[in-house]
């Protein structure tokens, strides 16, 4: 969390020093007065400099709603920002004219920046906040397409007696998976691989 100490005749003008080196409002941040500082005889002798020291408050919402402005601007797409935000889970909702260059193809883009934008979001933040980060509902439409081609596959491993391999799929795209094949009989799942690279291998027999 970025900090800084601020000296000054009084604790005001302290107070606005500390504000002008984080440069951000005083609702942005956290004051505390170290020292209150003395005047002295005739304003000289005997005094004392007021010591206050400010903490950024860190909104780890915030951060991650600029830092995905910035690049979706950087991008030269133009795109409205929607949040939705539940407890410690916040999903932001892209939508424009160019979505389809923000959800890349089979969703990588949209889930690099999902990625990055989780990192930004929890880089300073005291409690962890799960993002999300949506497109022309896509989310539910690849959910659908994974559960649809899990179920085609298990009939295949089934039919064949081998396992098959999925290509690599991020860890919450993995999880549709082996959810979906969860109560399959004749069927298991595991996941093989480091990422980004890990996999799903759907496997006859249980």
């Amino acid at each position: 969390m970025k900090e800084v100490t601020a000296t000054a005749q009084t604790v005001e003008e302290a107070v606005n020093l500390a504000l002008a080196q984080l440069n951000v409002s005083k609702e942005r941040a956290e004051i505390i007065v170290i020292d209150e500082g003395k005047k002295g005889f005739l304003g000289i002798f005997g005094s004392r400099p007021a010591i206050v020291k400010a903490k950024l408050i860190y909104n780890p919402i915030e951060e991650a709603e600029k830092f995905l402005k910035s690049v979706i601007e950087k991008m030269g797409i133009e795109a409205n920002i929607q949040k939705r935000e539940t407890n410690k889970n916040v999903e932001f909702i892209l939508s424009g004219e160019q979505i389809g260059l923000l959800i890349g193809k089979h969703g990588q883009t949209l889930n690099s920046l999902q990625l990055l934008a989780q990192l930004v979001a929890n880089r300073h933040s005291e409690h962890y906040v799960h993002i999300t980060l949506d497109a022309e509902n896509y989310r539910a439409r690849r959910k659908e397409t994974l559960i649809q081609l899990a179920k085609k596959l298990a009939d295949k491993a089934i039919k064949t007696g081998t396992e098959i391999k999925l290509e690599p799929l991020p860890a919450h795209e993995r999880k549709i998976i082996h959810a979906a094949l969860a109560d399959r009989k004749g069927i298991k799942t595991y996941s093989v691989g480091t990422e980004p690279h890990r996999y799903v291998v759907i496997s006859p027999g249980r």
